[in-house]
């Protein structure tokens, strides 16, 4: 039977009792002192630590002791119940080492059998229109033991879910600044202006952002990287937008620009893929376009079947990106559909 995909808003981490399977083999530290550790980090409190790894509080505090006896330094501040300086640096090594045991248990089961596994896919609500059904029929008929979870959050949220190893891969919004993750080109989209066909801005095929700038639009707010970036590249040029709306969201801003609420300023993929009605999608002369990049944590290795899940990603995106308006697809073309 194929596994039925999982689409949530937010991912809780990995589940840490598959370290607890494994013991290490040589000096007194452990992977079970490690599993505690992340659990306690995660759950904010030693009984939640104890439940989710169904043992007792006694054990848990026990573990993390003795992990802090041999490192010699204290890695859960007691009273507010957070990582010190030292655990960050601990939880952060160790979060890699539950990814690395997770991929090692994933590629013997594809090896040995057909590729299965769970994998993790973030991806940017906007893009996730368009790509998300494909992309999971694709994966369900070529491998019906892969199970695909699916998290839909914004480029932000993304970064920190890959470098815990919340997510596998995911698709966002560039550029990426952060050392950790390495990022491949997919696509750019161009900037669009979503109204109403009432509206003086639907008379036009394309507007410049001076045109633009004698309407009042709906816009994000400032502070979030499409506004400021939309505003910085109209600061160059002299020119003030005017938002009749902030809203904090695309999906939300698109859905109300289509609800013919006030014309929207929209990334050309959160304008793909509604029906024809009583709106226009107009172009926006003179605005860099927004670079889409797939981006994994850079120090693990990927494993089979996040490989696999890549590699059709890497196909939906090549097959069907240019055929939505506004899309430019920049992958390469020679691009290994089974690399990581």
């Amino acid at each position: 039977m194929t596994p039925v995909p999982t689409l949530v808003p937010a991912l809780a981490p990995p589940s840490a009792t598959l370290m607890a399977t494994f013991v290490a083999s040589s000096g007194a530290m452990d992977l079970r002192q490690l599993t505690h550790l992340l659990a306690v980090a995660e759950h904010g409190s030693f009984s939640a630590a104890a439940r989710s790894l169904h043992t007792v509080q006694s054990n848990v505090s026990t573990h993390v002791a003795r992990l802090e006896k041999e490192l010699d330094a204290v890695l859960i501040d007691r009273r507010s119940m957070l990582p010190t300086a030292e655990g960050e640096a601990v939880l952060e090594r160790a979060q890699r080492i539950r990814i690395e045991l997770q991929a090692l248990e994933d590629d013997i089961q594809s090896m040995r059998e057909d590729i299965g596994g769970t994998v993790r896919i973030g991806c940017i609500g906007t893009t996730a229109r368009w790509m998300a059904t494909p992309l999971l029929e694709r994966l369900g008929a070529r491998y019906p033991a892969l199970h695909p979870v699916l998290v839909d959050a914004a480029s932000g949220s993304l970064h920190p879910q890959l470098r815990s190893g919340e997510v596998d891969l995911a698709v966002l919004n560039g550029p990426v600044l952060e050392p950790d993750i390495e990022t491949e080109p997919l696509f750019d989209e161009e900037l669009v202006v979503v109204s109403t066909f009432d509206h003086p801005l639907a008379d036009h095929e394309s507007v410049t952002t001076e045109q633009l700038a004698e309407h009042e639009v709906m816009l994000t707010p400032v502070g979030t990287t499409f506004r400021d970036t939309l505003d910085t590249e109209c600061g160059a040029a002299g020119i003030r937008l005017r938002p009749k709306v902030e809203v904090d969201g695309l999906r939300l801003l698109t859905s109300l620009a289509w609800q013919g609420y006030a014309p929207a300023i929209l990334p050309a993929s959160a304008a793909s893929g509604f029906p024809a009605g009583t709106w226009a999608v107009v172009r926006i002369e003179g605005l860099e376009r927004r670079p889409v990049l797939l981006a994994r944590h850079r120090r693990t290795s990927p494993s089979l079947p996040v490989q696999a899940a890549a590699g059709e990603l890497r196909s939906v995106i090549r097959d069907m990106g240019p055929h939505q308006p506004g899309i430019h697809v920049t992958m390469a073309a020679a691009a290994d559909e089974g690399a990581p």
